[in-house]
């Protein structure tokens, strides 16, 4: 790639054919990173147990190496597990874990397990496929989270839950100022707002969407094991992208920089936002000839229901 072909938007950074082969690369020492989506992963799953869901279908969308699916064995043993990863390094990880785990897998009298490689925006499922889907910090990834979305919904069942977890905007806040002292190209993921995400919710037809969000600090020794997380974690994959561009000063520029970002504990701290949400899918609206029912006050949005 020629430094002249950089994308000088973040948001136009991550092609699908780039992030396929970033995971693929990645995927062989994902154990490595996985802590962080790990975590995320207990606090999402701790608000199912307020939920009564007894799902006979599972669709975790950015499965990874598996680790989601092998803890819905758990919360789930009767239901069908399907994960789904664009990236086949991560897809092919995921099924060789569910080929192996438990004794009721190696007796084949659990429930069947399967991982595909597909795009988000393109699911190859039929619709009303799944009871719950499910997504933990992948929607980020995708530069139109507007499609992805529509989607989630229309392979859900009527009545089927949507969980998902996704960084926010001020995920690197401290490294972007960092990189901000060192020159003014986009270095790091800019993800999508979680008002946003849910206006995106609600105009797929998900009912009274709910969305929240936290921070997380990490906090590391020294500028070097900050910036070997952030790559394991890829959230910051332009600099891999373009080598060229970044040379020894720069990087020289940018650990000086992390490094007046001491705290008085003496460590660097790091934020990540997290963003959470969860919806359901609603009956579609029909008169008594079956035929979609539209409000009025909806048709200047487009004619979709809300």
């Amino acid at each position: 790639m020629k430094p002249s072909d950089a994308p000088q938007n973040p948001s136009s950074a991550f092609s699908a054919r780039f992030l396929r082969t970033a995971f693929d690369r990645r995927a062989p020492n994902w154990q490595d990173a996985d802590f962080l989506m790990r975590e995320v992963a207990s606090r999402l799953a701790s608000r199912l147990d307020y939920i009564k869901l007894k799902p006979k279908r599972v669709l975790d969308a950015g499965c990874g190496t598996g680790g989601d699916l092998q803890s819905f064995g758990e919360r789930y043993p009767d239901a069908y597990r399907v994960g789904l990863d664009a990236s086949f390094g991560m897809a092919k990880a995921a099924a060789s874990a569910g080929a192996t785990t438990g004794w009721r897998r190696l007796l084949r009298s659990g429930p069947p397990y399967g991982v595909v490689q597909a795009d988000f925006a393109a699911l190859p499922f039929a619709s009303r496929a799944f009871d719950l889907v499910w997504s933990n910090l992948a929607l980020h990834w995708y530069r139109e989270p507007h499609r992805v979305i529509p989607e989630w919904h229309r392979v859900l069942t009527t009545d089927g839950l949507l969980m998902f977890s996704a960084y926010g905007p001020d995920t690197l806040r401290e490294l972007r100022a960092a990189w901000a002292e060192v020159d003014g190209l986009p270095h790091a993921l800019e993800p999508t707002d979680m008002h946003d995400l849910g206006d995106m919710m609600v105009a797929s037809g998900f009912d009274t969407p709910v969305t929240d969000m936290e921070r997380l600090t990490l906090t590391f020794e020294s500028p070097e094991t900050l910036l070997r997380d952030v790559r394991l974690l890829g959230v910051n994959p332009l600099p891999e992208r373009r080598q060229g561009l970044t040379g020894r000063a720069r990087l020289a520029a940018l650990r000086a920089a992390l490094e007046r970002q001491r705290g008085p504990d003496g460590t660097i701290a790091l934020t990540f936002e997290l963003v959470y949400g969860h919806a359901w899918k609603i009956p579609e609206k029909t008169d008594a000839a079956g035929n979609a029912v539209v409000r009025l006050q909806d048709i200047g949005r487009g004619g979709r229901p809300r």
